[in-house]
Parts: C-alpha cells; sequence; structure tokens
C-alpha cells in the first residue's frame, strides 16, 4: 500500500478491503467511482439516527422512516416471475409488522434467516389499511461495522448497487474500510490557516469522517459547510486563474479611435433614444476594446431589451479603427432577421454588409467570401457556416455570437482562429436570463455586462392559464384581436402524432383551426423545423407583411423572430415546456405599440411542477426571476446548455440554497489573487498545489467563447 495520503486517495477502488474486480467494475459504471477519492466524495444525501428504536405498537402511519428490532419469521414468497415478491415478519414484545421486497427476491431468499433478530430501518407505507415496511434496510444486531456513529448516512443507490451488496449499508462498510486506512495516513490541510480562522472551518480530515460518520447533528453540519467551501472556494480560485492568464497572455487589438461611421449612425439612424442600460454596457464594452486585452463579455438582456443594437454599434467602433465584424446566430430565421434589420440599419452609411448561411451556394458563395477575404464586405452576418474553414476573414475585429449557449464548444472556438496571431474580441449574447448565483459560477472567468432595462413604451405582457375547456373563449378573443387588424401566433410542441405523449400536435391543430378560422376570411401560415429553408422563409414573410392573420409553429419561432404586429402567443401543452423556452416564447409578442397577451393552454390535470412553472409565467414577466424558479425546479444542468464542466465538481454545493456561500468563496478568491495573482507566498503555497493537483480540468469559458 502506498505510503502518502494523497498516492493513497489515488489507489484504484478495487484495492479496497471489501470491493475487489467485480464490485469496482460496478462501482465504475454505476457511480463513476475509479479510486478511493471517489468513493470518499461520494457522499451521502442523508442521514438516520441509528441510537433510537421504535416500539412496533408505537408506530403510525405519520412516523416516516423508523427503525425497529425483533425476530424474523414467515418468510414467503408471492406471485410468479416478474410480479413475485418475498413478505417477512418481524416482531417484537409489542407487535408484528411485515416487510416486503419486490426486487432481488432470489437472493433474500437465499440469504433471509427466520428466528433470528434482526434491525429493520425503512419508510412506513400503508396498503389495504395495513401497515408495512417496503424494501427495508435489514441487518443484524452484531452487524455494527461502518454503523458506530449515532448517525449513519443513506447513499443513492440503483437496482444493480443492491444486488451486489452496495446498497447504503454494504457503502457504509467500505468506506468505514477506508476511513480507517486515512485514520493512519490522515488528510493533509491544504487551507492557510488565515482562511480556516477567519471562517471557523473544520479541518480537511475531521471533515472526511464527519461527512460520512458524525457523531451528531453539530458534527455533520460543519462537515458539510466545508466540503462545501472546498468546491466552491477552488472552482472561484480557478476561475479567477483563468481569468488573470487570459488577461496577461493573450492580447487584444486596440480600437481607440469613435469613428464617423460610430457617430454618425448614433447621432442620424438611431430612432429612439438608447436606455441607461445600453449606454452604460457600451461605455464598459469600449473601455474593453482600448484596453489592448481580447474583451471576452456576455451580454445578459431580457427579450425586447436592445442587445442587437449595442452589438451593431460594437460593429461599428471595430469598422472605425479599420476592422471587420461578424455576427453569428443558432438559425436561419434569426440570421436572415438580423441581416435584414442591419442592412436597413446601415442604409445611410458606406457600409458592406453579407450575409451567409448553408443555403448560401455557387456562384454567389464564392462571390461572398472573396469579397471577404478581399477586406471589401464590413461586415458578415450568418449561422455556423461562417465558423467553417473556407471563410478567412482579412482582417476580423469583431466576433458576435447571439444565443451563445446554442453553440458548441468547438464550434465556438472557430472563432478565435479567424485573425492570426491577435484573436478577434468576441461578444456573446443571450436573451436567456442566467440566475445570478449561476453567473457567479459558471460565468466566473467571463466580464458579464446587463442590460436591466425594456426600452420606453414597452408594456407588459398580460399571461393567462387555460384549460381545454375554455377553447371556445380563446378562440373568440384571437377573432377579436384579429378584426383589430393584429396577428397571433400558436406554438405546439411536437410536428406530428407521437404515440408515447397524449399531446395536441401541430398538424392537428392546423387541421382544426382552418374549420374554425376558414378562408378567405382568414389566411393561415406554418412553420416547423422540418420544412425546407425556402418554405419556411416564405410562410415568414407571407406574417411579417400581415398577409396570414395566424402563425401555427413549433419552437423554431422561439429566438429572434420579429413582428411588431403579432399581440398575442398561445402556447399548446404548456406543461411539456421548460420555463426559460415559455419565456422566450412568450417575448415573441408585446414588439408593437398594441397591448399584447400570452394564453398558456394546458391539460385539466398536470403535475405539480408543471403547475407550478405555469403560475411563475403568469406572475411574473421578469426574466431573472423566471431563470431563478426554473434553476430550483430543474437543476443547473438543464438550464439551456449553461452547464459547463466543471459545475460537475459540485457534489454538495447546491447554486440555489447556497448562493451566500458562493458569494463568500468568490470574494475571497478575488481578493487573494489581488493580493498574489501566482499564489507564490509562502503561506498560499499550500492551497496552490492543492489547486494544481485537483482543479487543473476546470475551463472556463472565456477562452472558447
Amino acid at each position: 500500500m502506498p505510503n502518502t495520503s494523497k498516492s493513497i486517495l489515488e489507489t484504484s477502488i478495487e484495492y479496497l478491503k471489501g470491493v475487489g474486480p467485480v464490485k469496482a467494475d460496478l462501482l465504475k459504471k454505476e457511480l463513476g467511482i475509479f479510486t478511493f477519492k471517489d468513493l470518499l466524495q461520494s457522499y451521502p444525501f442523508r442521514h438516520i439516527d441509528k441510537t433510537k428504536f421504535h416500539k412496533i405498537n408505537e408506530i403510525n402511519t405519520a412516523d416516516d422512516f423508523v427503525q425497529i428490532k425483533g425476530v424474523l419469521s414467515r418468510i414467503q414468497i408471492h406471485g410468479a416471475q416478474r410480479k413475485r415478491r418475498l413478505t417477512a415478519q418481524l416482531r417484537d414484545d409489542t407487535g408484528a409488522v411485515e416487510l416486503v421486497w419486490f426486487k432481488g427476491v432470489n437472493w433474500l431468499e437465499n440469504n433471509l434467516e427466520s428466528g433470528v433478530e434482526h434491525i429493520a430501518y425503512g419508510k412506513i407505507n400503508v396498503y389495504n389499511g395495513r401497515i408495512n415496511i417496503p424494501h427495508p434496510e435489514l441487518s443484524k444486531p452484531n452487524e455494527n461495522q461502518g454503523n458506530s456513529a449515532h448517525l449513519a448516512p443513506v447513499y443513492h443507490s440503483s437496482e444493480k448497487l443492491n444486488n451486489k451488496g452496495l446498497d447504503s449499508k454494504g457503502r457504509r462498510k467500505i468506506i468505514f474500510n477506508l476511513l480507517q486506512i486515512l485514520q493512519g495516513e490522515r488528510l493533509a490541510e491544504h487551507l492557510p490557516a488565515y482562511i480556516m480562522q477567519k471562517l471557523k472551518l473544520m479541518d480537511r480530515h475531521q471533515a472526511a469522517i464527519n461527512v460520512h460518520f458524525p457523531k451528531n447533528e453539530e458534527d455533520l453540519k460543519q462537515a458539510v459547510r466545508r466540503t462545501k467551501f472546498d468546491e466552491v472556494f477552488y472552482f472561484q480560485l480557478r476561475m479567477c486563474q483563468l481569468k488573470a492568464h487570459r488577461a496577461e497572455h493573450i492580447k487584444g487589438l486596440v480600437f481607440d479611435k469613435v469613428g464617423d461611421n460610430f457617430l454618425r449612425f448614433y447621432d442620424e439612424c438611431i430612432p429612439f433614444e438608447l436606455t441607461g442600460a445600453q449606454k452604460k454596457v457600451i461605455k464598459e464594452i469600449r473601455i474593453d476594446l482600448g484596453s489592448g486585452k481580447q474583451m471576452n463579455r456576455l451580454l445578459q438582456g431580457d427579450v425586447g431589451s436592445g442587445k442587437t443594437m449595442v452589438g451593431l454599434l460594437t460593429m461599428l467602433l471595430a469598422i472605425d479603427n479599420g476592422f471587420q465584424a461578424c455576427m453569428i446566430a443558432p438559425t436561419e430565421i434569426l440570421a436572415q432577421q438580423h441581416y435584414a434589420s442591419l442592412s436597413e440599419d446601415l442604409e445611410k452609411l458606406d457600409i458592406e454588409v453579407g450575409y451567409l448561411s448553408g443555403s448560401v451556394k455557387g456562384k454567389k458563395r464564392k462571390a461572398l467570401l472573396e469579397k471577404l477575404a478581399a477586406g471589401e464586405l464590413d461586415i458578415l452576418i450568418g449561422t455556423h457556416a461562417v465558423l467553417m474553414d473556407p471563410v478567412i476573414f482579412k482582417n476580423l475585429g469583431l466576433a458576435i455570437t447571439d444565443e451563445q449557449h446554442r453553440f458548441g464548444v468547438a464550434q465556438r472556438s472557430q472563432l478565435w482562429k479567424k485573425n492570426r496571431p491577435i484573436p478577434p474580441h468576441i461578444l456573446v449574447m443571450t436573451a436567456t436570463p442566467i440566475p445570478r448565483t449561476l453567473a457567479m459560477t459558471a460565468y466566473g472567468d467571463l466580464d458579464v455586462s446587463q442590460i436591466d432595462e425594456l426600452p420606453p413604451g414597452r408594456k407588459p405582457i398580460t399571461t393567462l392559464h387555460k384549460t381545454e375547456e375554455n377553447r371556445l373563449y380563446v378562440f373568440g378573443f384571437m377573432r377579436k384581436l384579429i378584426a383589430a387588424g393584429q396577428q397571433v401566433y400558436i406554438v405546439y410542441p411536437l410536428i406530428e402524432e407521437s404515440a408515447t405523449l397524449d399531446l395536441n400536435n401541430l398538424m392537428q391543430g392546423y387541421e382544426s383551426l382552418e374549420r374554425d378560422f376558414p378562408k378567405p376570411e382568414y389566411q393561415i401560415s406554418i412553420v416547423h423545423g422540418r420544412m425546407k429553408t425556402e418554405d419556411k422563409d416564405y410562410e415568414m414573410q407571407r406574417f411579417v407583411r400581415n398577409e396570414t392573420q395566424i402563425m401555427i409553429a413549433t419552437t423554431v419561432i422561439e429566438v429572434g423572430v420579429n413582428v411588431p404586429n403579432a399581440s398575442l402567443m398561445i402556447i399548446e401543452n404548456t406543461e411539456r415546456f421548460g420555463l426559460s423556452q415559455l419565456h422566450q416564447l412568450r417575448g415573441r409578442v408585446g414588439r408593437g405599440s398594441d397591448k399584447a397577451y400570452c394564453i398558456l393552454m394546458s391539460k385539466k390535470s398536470i403535475s405539480k411542477d408543471s403547475f407550478k412553472r405555469i403560475q411563475t409565467m403568469v406572475r411574473t414577466t421578469d426574466g431573472f426571476e423566471i431563470a431563478e424558479a426554473d434553476l430550483k425546479l430543474r437543476g443547473p444542468g438543464s438550464i439551456d446548455g449553461t452547464m459547463q464542466s466543471g459545475m460537475g465538481m459540485f457534489k454538495l454545493t447546491d447554486i440555489i440554497r447556497d448562493g451566500e456561500m458562493i458569494r463568500v468563496c468568490k470574494e475571497m478568491a478575488i481578493r487573494i489573487f489581488e493580493k498574489d495573482p501566482k499564489l507564490n507566498l509562502p503561506l498560499n503555497e499550500k492551497m496552490r498545489l492543492h489547486l494544481e493537483q485537483n482543479f487543473h480540468l476546470v475551463k472556463g469559458w472565456s477562452r472558447i467563447s
């Protein structure tokens, strides 16, 4: 056995007493546990008090989990094949309770001993008026290894793990064995004393023990606090390190001039006064562009807040300083809309704007690429096609991505190669609001700007929840708005009939609407992701020109489509959408002068989470409040791709509930880096070594935006 705690933690899991090759293989496949360190960091999700026993006659249906001691008897098999179940009776001096298992029946049949005293722990269940305990954890009183702590850990498991003796009881044993080894090789402390004292943190070794086997609730609380601190603090240190590395090693093109194009456009071409938030963000961007360091800035702004105008003004700064600019969007519809609106905005200026997507082919494509390489094209708007190798700029100074989370890391990294040797400045824009705590973690090494006010005159959207019983009311409301010259979106989650989901699909909806809104009085457009690009564009343009009053679509219209005359958004099967997506869809209306509405249609009977999502949408139009609610309901990994690889290191930290911990760690990490950016001071040396050894895989988004 290796003789340092570091190498012990790196030991392969099969060498731990009680594991072996077969169980090790299962731990690797089911839980991603490869080493002693992985096992140590497979934390319990709760603890149970092993000192407290219930008498059977004290159990009632209000009890949650109970622990009882008694003699096992009447072990019986019921049913056949897949419906087999095993029951047993556990009796103490006050009565008896039934234990029941539906899984692992064969193993239990061969291993349970009748007439022997057992301890059963499990959750009370009531079936046909009788109390039982399904799938209890069962042990003999002398099987005390790993259970000597008053509070015993409970771990997430699976049927495969349970069948191989790696349920909570089995995992307790092997973790107990690991901790016995570590008693002789105490885990070295890596935090400096000044942090430990300031925050009154439990030492690392004690925390490793007490997070699994605490003697009391206070020890558990302090162990969890220390473990969470390590997760977040070192992550934030790594973010500071990456940001400092970028500032030191990656030069930026210097845009030191505010020229004629910018000034003329600002004075003559903007038909409205910029909001204070827009002006503030432009000032932040100008400081970046003149600093000599590469800009890597995330621009957050709710739907309709004016991010595209900020992007256009930034592109004019690039052009005035002798550079080209590009903007890429995730869909052709959005890219074409950007191209059309920017071309119109820049009509008075002598600026060449080009458009590139996969559908631009042949001589037209060749001519465009030649102009781009020769520097005759000032701005290129396009889709993922812009990232491809044949697309060569003469001198790209600025790259903007809209809805950046829809581009893969490898795709975004292509932007860096579009200008040599100094990469272009990067501005990434998103209308998906990112909660504060998520921004502090996932975007820790990216500069973040926020447009937090809407342009004057924008009216709040009224949101209503209706069920199928209200369909006639909804149709009547549609007719009223259409009669007033307004237009309507209807969005469906599916394109065609699904055998597994009971949804109103788009094609059925189209056929139904044709009956209720007949031609020639009403015209209907239809758009979905499987249509050819030219067909989608044709239908979209009909709707934009108000030749059709109703647009039936799937979520292809979620991002960016701008039709000021559309004042009603109806979302079918709302329960099938996430909050963030619902917020994006709602933002398609309310872009004109008319009062706007969003009607959320759902089945009458929906899940609790679906109801919460719908009520959140009805209650607020604040994108950041919605994003926080979405994060609570779905977790960070599913917020539209904003999760990054390093976030997976958070095994105990909850980025919603532990927001204060995240704030403290971020502020502390920044202060430390300001005083000691290389972590070379003697008091920070252990911290630097721990960071290098354990957090080298955490990569920030700033370098690949």
